[in-house]
């Protein structure tokens, strides 16, 4: 049951992930330093200072907008890795949640590969720490399902799945989602067949 002191919470919520993508879009579209507080305030309806009630500054919001996003990920590995009957079942899972990212999210991709330099730290770290944790779910899986093949050799292929997978910033808009997602499927698992032969 939904009770009056839960919606100004919601409310900030839904407003925080408001700003966090349109941040992305224009963090993407024209880099971090080309961005000002006043244009992601006026790409959400707001006045730029009006954004220092949700974060304290550019640096915070670009440090949440990626913390976010690899803390989602991890979750989502780890609720895939201990509710999947299986290792095949778990990797083609594993390959949905990435994919979904990739496909729904091509701004986050842009913003972290250009931008994650530009996060203060310790919230580098954290990213990073996060984004090991995520790698180490596909290996384990991937240990599973080739076990004769070494863990350097498994966490190299996951990255290059990554990195295929993470293409949809340069192919977003030539096929619908419902035409990609497949066939990034199909070609990220005939990557990891080859990469642990």
């Amino acid at each position: 049951m939904t009770t009056a002191s839960d919606t100004p919470t919601r409310s900030r919520r839904n407003r925080r992930a408001e700003i966090l993508e349109a941040a992305a879009r224009l963090f993407a579209a024209r880099g971090f330093h080309g961005v000002s507080i006043e244009d992601i305030g006026a790409a959400v309806g707001v006045s730029g200072p009006a954004l220092y009630r949700h974060f304290d500054g550019k640096d915070a919001l670009l440090s949440e907008m990626l913390l976010d996003i690899s803390s989602r990920l991890r979750e989502s590995a780890v609720t895939v890795v201990t509710g999947s009957p299986g290792p095949e079942e778990t990797l083609d899972a594993l390959l949905d949640v990435q994919i979904a990212f990739a496909t729904d999210h091509p701004a986050l991709i842009i913003v972290h590969d250009r931008e994650l330099g530009n996060v203060p730290e310790p919230a580098r770290r954290q990213i990073r720490r996060l984004q090991r944790l995520y790698v180490e779910e596909w290996v384990t899986v991937l240990a599973e399902l080739h076990p004769a093949c070494p863990a350097a050799r498994l966490r190299a292929a996951t990255h290059a799945v990554f990195g295929l997978l993470n293409s949809t910033p340069h192919s977003a808009g030539e096929l619908p989602a419902q035409d990609m997602r497949p066939m990034l499927h199909a070609m990220a698992r005939a990557a990891i067949a080859a990469c642990a032969r």
